[in-house]
């Protein structure tokens, strides 16, 4: 199917997504404090090969360059994060003035090219500062961050009309919280949970303070998501697929449309109970106006005696010998689609745009030229799942390709590759890969 953008409409929505830890370099410039993820990279064995974002792509330093280079691949909406602690260097308090003046040199000359900014005010990184008073297992952290939002939306809102709140909330306390694979590192049940309800009550109070101060605003949260199929079709796997489900796509969005907690397959997420007070399960609830998102693959799960909680393990794309991604995700365009299928069943559901979708692949520089045909065509892929759901009827809005640069990639360092630009980390280079170039003929 030869793929046309008038296809989906002349108001969707077309862009690229970055992070402000994983592009912005400058790490300890013009007042900016530190992050969690600044001090999680200095730890032993936490990241591939030690990497770190101190530089990451400068984009700091870069900007300009790279606002203008997406001006000419005909990209007109950019997805990027805010840091927290450049803001506000304690996570509370004090704002620093450099801070807020290299976001409105961003938004500002976003606008003077027809860029659309689309502002995450969470990405990860939190201010260490807060991190040290407890970071998601404390409560306050809702007050801290809806102090840091108000922040945001007086400095930029007169010009910034679309926000995200989290970026995979689920994601975050996961991995920084019951794994410890990511900042700040920590592990354990009760660490997830009380970090999880922490940052699902911040999420509805932040999209609160941003519609109280900016009544016109389009405002949003993502989500991760996974197309999830029981590896066979007994009981056990079957039972096992449900649960994986309710970690992985349902925690988090579910009580934000007002459903409350999906606690009753996995009966240990009955915990999370001990952290909430009364009126909590009304304060996680808010209407947004779009949901973001941010699926790449499918996952195959199995019953696993041996999981604790949850008797249920993911297949390994590698085990099932079928073609996979640099990430060792299986390449899998059709989960876009059920993806966006489940989502748009929940009774109360806003449109979808999705905020992040991409792949990552071994890239190779040859006479100053990157041919990625393996990432054009699964960019070409999804992006006709996503049509086939509008065509459906579903209401998807836009699509933002995960990445515009190649990037810090958290624990899996500079090694996996996203970007449309082909970034040299030594010179700052970018180059521009053969999937930039098809997007930009795509979206002329």
């Amino acid at each position: 199917m030869l793929l046309k953008k008038e296809a989906f409409g002349k108001d969707f929505i077309w862009g690229v997504s970055t992070a402000a830890y994983q592009i912005e370099g400058a790490h300890d410039f013009d007042g900016k404090g530190p992050s969690i993820w600044d001090i999680f990279v200095k730890k032993k064995n936490k990241i591939f090969q030690s990497h770190h974002g101190d530089i990451a792509c400068d984009f700091y330093n870069r900007y300009t360059q790279d606002l203008y280079l997406m001006h000419r691949l005909n990209i007109r909406h950019f997805r990027f994060s805010l840091s927290w602690s450049r803001i506000l260097p304690n996570g509370i308090g004090e704002v620093n003035q450099s801070g807020i003046d290299f976001y409105n040199r961003l938004i500002d000359l976003s606008l003077e090219l027809g860029i659309t900014p689309w502002i995450t005010l969470y990405h990860w990184d939190l201010p260490l500062a807060l991190d040290k008073k407890g970071g998601w297992l404390n409560r306050d952290i809702k007050d801290w961050f809806t102090e840091y939002v108000a922040v945001c939306v007086k400095h930029f809102g007169d010009r910034v009309k679309h926000w995200m709140v989290l970026n995979e909330p689920t994601v975050f306390s996961a991995a920084g919280y019951f794994f410890g694979v990511h900042a700040p590192g920590k592990k354990g049940l009760d660490y997830f949970l009380a970090a999880a309800h922490h940052a699902a009550l911040a999420q509805a109070a932040g999209a609160g303070v941003i519609k109280a101060l900016q009544p016109d605003s389009t405002v949003g949260t993502t989500f991760s998501c996974s197309h999830i199929e029981p590896y066979t079709d007994r009981e056990k796997d079957i039972l096992a697929a449900k649960k994986a489900d309710v970690l992985l796509n349902r925690l988090l969005l579910e009580p934000l449309l007002g459903m409350g907690y999906p606690t009753r397959e996995i009966k240990v997420l009955k915990r999370i109970e001990q952290y909430m007070k009364a009126n909590d399960e009304n304060d996680l609830k808010f209407n947004m106006d779009f949901i973001g998102v941010q699926n790449y693959t499918r996952e195959i799960i199995k019953h696993s005696l041996f999981v604790p909680y949850l008797r249920a393990k993911i297949v390994n794309a590698k085990d099932r010998k079928v073609e996979m991604t640099a990430m060792n995700w299986e390449v899998y365009p059709e989960s876009m689609y059920h993806i966006l299928k489940k989502f748009n069943s929940y009774p109360n559901m806003p449109p979808l745009i999705i905020t992040e979708n991409g792949a990552a692949f071994p890239d190779k520089v040859e006479d100053n030229v990157v041919h990625d045909t393996k990432r054009s065509k699964y960019l070409q892929a999804t992006i006709g799942q996503v049509l086939r759901a509008k065509q459906e009827g579903i209401p998807v809005k836009g699509y933002f390709v995960w990445t515009f640069l190649d990037n810090f990639e958290w624990a899996e360092g500079y090694q996996p590759r996203f970007g449309l630009v082909h970034v040299d980390f030594q010179t700052q280079q970018r180059i521009v890969k053969s999937s930039g170039q098809w997007y930009a003929n795509f979206l002329e």
